[in-house]
This record gives C-alpha cells, sequence and structure tokens, in this order.
C-alpha cells in the first residue's frame, strides 16, 4: 500500500488505519503500534479495532510542514 501525507491530508475520512500511517510515514506497523501503546500517536477503540483519528495524526507532523516549506 502506498499512501503519502498528502494523501491523508485530502482524505475526507475521520480515522485512518495503523496500516496507512505506517505507509505515510515509511515505517513499520508495528511502529505504530508501539507508538500508539505508549501514547505517542493518538487512538481511539471501536470494538475490537484500533484506529488512528486523521486530524490529531495530521497535527503531529503540522511543525515539520511549516519547516519544510521555509526551505
Amino acid at each position: 500500500m502506498t499512501v503519502t501525507l498528502d494523501d491523508l491530508r485530502r482524505s475526507r475520512s475521520a480515522v485512518i488505519t495503523r496500516t496507512e500511517a505506517a505507509a505515510a510515514l515509511g515505517v513499520d506497523p508495528r511502529t505504530i503500534t508501539t507508538s500508539i501503546d505508549n501514547g505517542t500517536i493518538p487512538s481511539v477503540r471501536l470494538g475490537r479495532r484500533v484506529v488512528i483519528p486523521r486530524e490529531k495524526f495530521l497535527a503531529l507532523f503540522a511543525d515539520d510542514l511549516g519547516a519544510q516549506g521555509e526551505r
């Protein structure tokens, strides 16, 4: 699956999956799971499923966007 942060910004979905988050960041999905477990990445449990609120996830990288735009 190829997903970028730009794809997530354009999405209308309220939540993203661990797999989508991992693809956008170029990391293993287990890294996302670890970050959810330690509270670094916000998440919501829906029954047995764990999803990530899209806007809160993107907000984690808002400062990075400002720095890249100034280069």
